[in-house]
């Protein structure tokens, strides 16, 4: 309610200050030059005659004559203002298609029936948000399997890896493999299941990338929900390394998801300033991090990604057709090296796939886009990896 009062408010000080110069105008406005002459003219027969100059008969018909051309002079100068059109309709039609399309415009875009929402009150809903949510295994119960589409020789070795690892329990190497070929078929639970089997088997070795690729697999087995049971092991991560960009990434998300785009623009800063620009996880956070700023109220520029130097280009360019083929398959080789032990962004993805492509090499192709489709899961970067694998002849 408040807020339609001070709407009213400032549309009657908008419609006040349309209107007013014409009401100056009306008050100030002089009368038409004939009258005047006229109402002159009977002032002086005044004059005159009471100076004894004119007889009363002769006063009298002057007074006829004037007040008749008076009258005239006063009709045609109304006749004329009619024929320029009333401002004050015309003004006033403007100050409502102003105020009128404002509102109107207000109602269609902004939030007309939204009650006022103090600081404490959208706090307390956030809380509630967060604490409303889904369990893990609710949350996976909930989420469909996401298919995804590999050569036929693939799938086969891994339905053999997953029917011969349940029978060696304690095969750390077989629930390994396991864990990463499920999550590369989009398997994501069937995947955290098996992390979570490799944990269990190393113990106190189990290291810091074990147990976040276990974090990993299991908000994908979410469909992207971080779950309280997630919470606490980021907790337990980020105390021991604060700078870690995944887990940074991920209570970021957990933020932007409970209505605190605030603290999920923290997050995401951090990992975007202090971990690896090509790490999955520092994508994930730049592709994210310019809605969360403006939510928050935040002004935002994200920082540049590091590129080739003019030298290197120069250096390509001047390669023979030989050199430049081994220099790429290099480069092919240490990107998917690099991608392989630390994730890279979605562009450097595509274009390992893209090479891969022409180098015809599609079987390690489709096996990098089986495995970007679980690292991407539910983000808008996939679809530029998508388009890489379509064109390399491994998607669709």
């Amino acid at each position: 309610m408040l807020f339609w009062i001070i709407a009213a408010g400032l549309s009657a000080i908008v419609l006040a200050a349309l209107l007013a110069p014409l009401r100056r105008r009306d008050e100030n406005e002089a009368p038409a030059p004939d009258v005047a002459f006229y109402k002159g003219q009977m002032s002086e027969i005044e004059n005159e005659h009471e100076r004894g100059l004119l007889s009363e008969e002769e006063t009298e018909r002057a007074r006829t004559e004037i007040a008749r051309r008076l009258l005239a002079a006063d009709r045609s100068g109304r006749r004329e203002a009619l024929g320029r059109g009333p401002a004050w309709p015309a003004a006033a039609l403007g100050a409502v298609v102003l105020i009128g399309g404002a509102f109107l415009v207000y109602a269609d875009l902004g939030a007309p029936g939204l009650p006022d929402q103090p600081l404490q009150a959208r706090l307390a809903a956030a809380q509630e948000l967060r604490a409303a949510r889904p369990s893990q295994q609710q949350a996976e119960s909930r989420t469909p399997a996401t298919p995804v589409q590999a050569p036929q020789e693939y799938l086969d070795m891994v339905a053999e890896l997953r029917a011969a690892v349940p029978e060696r329990p304690e095969d750390l190497t077989g629930w390994t493999l396991l864990s990463r070929h499920e999550a590369a078929l989009g398997n994501y639970a069937a995947a955290a299941r098996a992390q979570e089997r490799v944990i269990a088997l190393k113990g106190a070795a189990a290291s810091f990338e074990d147990r976040l690729a276990l974090i990993d697999r299991m908000v994908a087995a979410a469909g992207g929900l971080v779950s309280a049971d997630v919470e606490e092991r980021l907790t337990r991560l980020l105390a021991e390394r604060d700078d870690a960009a995944g887990p940074l990434y991920y209570m970021g998300l957990l933020h932007a998801q409970t209505e605190r785009p605030d603290l999920a623009f923290r997050y995401w800063k951090r990992a975007i300033e202090q971990g690896d620009p090509a790490a999955p996880h520092v994508a994930l956070a730049r592709a994210q991090i310019p809605r969360a700023a403006a939510l928050a109220g935040v002004d935002y520029s994200l920082p540049p990604l590091p590129g080739p130097s003019a030298a290197d280009i120069e250096a390509a360019g001047e390669m023979t057709a030989e050199d430049r083929e081994g220099m790429i398959r290099g480069m092919v080789e240490g990107l998917a090296s690099r991608l392989a032990e630390t994730g890279g962004s979605a562009e450097e993805w595509a274009r390992l796939i893209g090479a891969l492509g022409v180098l015809g090499e599609r079987e390690r192709a489709a096996a990098i886009w089986a495995e970007a489709q679980q690292v991407f899961a539910g983000t808008p970067d996939l679809d530029k990896i998508r388009a890489a694998a379509r064109e390399a002849g491994v998607e669709g």
